[in-house]
């Protein structure tokens, strides 16, 4: 008998622990869903608000797609993009000319120099905007004063033009520098570049070569990451570009509220952001199927 009670006691027992496990396991499920719930209605709340702004914009005749059928001829709008766009693209190809070869030589020839650059790139994050807008607002008057006997007075000057602002994007650079050093510093701390590098100059490689065929393609994450960042800081950005006096795409969407063309910029906006959550989710699927194809074994 005490055999056959031992031998129950378990399937008893069995049924209770089931019970417990699937109340304790209830609670952070009903957690996990009550954050989502709320983080999707504060993300998305404010966006489904300004699609109604943007098709109920005349009582008279109910909804209307009127905001966005006059994307395609609003004035300003394409020359304050194609601006962004290639400041964008030269932000990018200036800080990875800039972060790339020094991130790479910091870890493989000098490690201990990694806080003090980590430090220096930091830095543009403790000084604000309007600080950082004033410096250049003097070191400009300074220009205009001093410069003009000078050789540099058309270098100045052509800095300055509207059309490709140089030193616009100076001040985007050093802004971006934060957001990209951070991500480009992780994916390199995340493969092990030694002994990459010493397997490709094993085979024949030299190091300029092997850090071009065999390291740069393990920073594609992080370089598609950082350039990512760096052009949402870009197509975002408004004071820096506001008082230096230039139009990009953030300043244009705030000239036409300003202008009573609430209805449009906020339709623009709106588009932009589906653009980039796009590109985002694509670059997210591409970047998991080529990390799942590199880790499945070889046949």
């Amino acid at each position: 008998m005490a055999s056959v009670s031992a031998l129950n006691s378990p399937t008893t027992a069995a049924p209770k622990a089931s019970r417990s496990s699937r109340r304790s396991g209830g609670r952070p499920r009903f957690g996990r869903t009550a954050v989502l719930v709320i983080a999707a209605l504060y993300f998305i709340g404010p966006l489904v608000c300004s699609f109604l702004f943007t098709v109920d914009s005349d009582p008279a005749k109910g909804f209307t797609f009127s905001a966005y059928s006059q994307i395609f001829s609003v004035a300003g709008l394409w020359p304050a993009l194609q601006l962004s766009l290639l400041l964008a693209a030269a932000t990018i190809l200036v800080v990875f000319l800039l972060l790339i070869p020094t991130v790479i030589a910091v870890r493989l020839g000098s490690p201990r120099l990694r806080s003090v650059v980590e430090f220096v790139c930091m830095l543009p994050l403790v000084v604000p905007s309007i600080a950082l807008t004033a410096g250049i607002n003097i070191l400009l008057r300074w220009g205009t004063e001093y410069l003009p006997p000078t050789p540099f007075w058309v270098t100045f000057v052509d800095m300055q033009n509207g059309s490709f602002p140089v030193i616009l994007l100076l001040a985007y650079v050093v802004m971006a520098l934060p957001l990209a050093f951070r991500t480009l510093d992780s994916g390199m701390r995340a493969i092990d570049v030694r002994t990459l590098l010493e397997a490709a100059q094993n085979n024949g490689a030299g190091r300029a070569r092997a850090i071009v065929t065999v390291i740069l393609p393990n920073l594609r994450g992080a370089m598609l990451n950082a350039g990512m960042l760096t052009l949402a800081l870009v197509l975002g950005e408004f004071t820096v570009s506001s008082i230096l006096g230039y139009t990009p795409f953030a300043v244009w969407i705030v000239n036409g509220n300003a202008a009573d063309d609430g209805t449009v910029t906020t339709a623009v906006s709106l588009i932009s952001l589906m653009l980039t959550w796009a590109a985002l989710l694509v670059m997210s699927v591409s970047g998991g199927r080529r990390k799942a194809a590199s880790n499945k074994p070889a046949t």
